[in-house]
């Protein structure tokens, strides 16, 4: 599992990249989240809680979503991140209604039973294996009983299935370059699944020949 060095790491990673992340890398992203977003179809009064909101972009959307009668939480490891996040979302309407939060998860500083949604975009890959467990634990005991949860995630390729030179090289850097690369393509269907979770949609969406998991469980 990822140490309290590393974590150090990757935070101070992001901070640095925060206000030139969308640059490098929401411009094939953005598709795949907001097409999470469609599928999790987050209601007027709803409570929703975003693990690894980055710069803001699905927050904004989140606050539109649940309206005046709703609210968001968001939590980043990354100080910087929330910056140009809390931006976004002063410049946007529906701020008063949005909570953003710098923290490391897990644990989450949430009661029970808190939220109807969690979602987490492009971020659950980039926690340890090993540690992914206790994230969707988390993500569990602070969801209502009839909550729901969206993901997307970089994915694994199927059994039988090739992997393409993009995706094998993306591997090959994780491995050896993990602050330069930091996610890591996952089964996340499997990871949610033994998590106690039931997937009713899921959808599979191609990110530069790299295929990227959508999922929404309760």
């Amino acid at each position: 599992m990822e140490t309290k060095h590393d974590e150090s790491l990757t935070r101070r990673f992001y901070d640095r990249i925060s206000h030139v992340y969308d640059a490098i890398a929401d411009g094939g992203e953005h598709k795949a989240r907001e097409r999470g977003l469609e599928l999790l179809s987050v209601q007027a009064g709803e409570s929703v809680l975003e693990i690894g909101y980055g710069t803001g972009h699905s927050i904004v959307a989140l606050a539109k979503s649940v309206g005046d009668s709703g609210h968001v939480t968001g939590i980043d490891i990354s100080s910087g991140m929330q910056l140009v996040a809390q931006k976004r979302v002063d410049d946007s309407s529906g701020g008063d209604r949005v909570e953003l939060l710098v923290g490391e998860t897990p644990p989450l500083p949430m009661k029970d039973d808190s939220f109807d949604v969690v979602t987490l975009s492009f971020t659950l890959e980039l926690f340890p294996i090993a540690g992914i467990p206790a994230v969707l634990s988390e993500i569990r005991r602070v969801l209502k009983p009839s909550g729901r949860l969206g993901i997307v995630s970089m994915a694994s390729v199927p059994n039988g299935e090739g992997e393409s030179v993009l995706e094998t090289t993306y591997k090959w850097m994780h491995t050896h370059f993990p602050h330069i690369v930091d996610c890591q393509p996952i089964d996340a269907e499997r990871l949610v699944t033994e998590a106690g979770f039931q997937i009713n949609k899921s959808e599979r969406f191609d990110l530069f020949t790299m295929p990227v998991a959508i999922l929404v469980a309760k």
